[in-house]
């Protein structure tokens, strides 16, 4: 079987003096609008994780 990884976008925060994680999907433009409805302070991280060898 042949899965490909699943990307996840993380919308981040920022509330002094961390970084706080507020919102995960596995949707970008979900994630990106999440970001622009939120304002200042906010980041979106692009998660993939590498496919395992056999």
């Amino acid at each position: 079987m042949t899965d490909k990884p699943v990307t996840t976008y993380v919308v981040s925060v920022f509330e002094k003096p961390h970084w706080r994680t507020v919102l995960t999907t596995d949707d970008k433009a979900k994630a990106l609008g999440w970001a622009k409805e939120i304002g200042d302070s906010v980041r979106v991280e692009e998660i993939t994780p590498k496919p395992e060898r056999r």
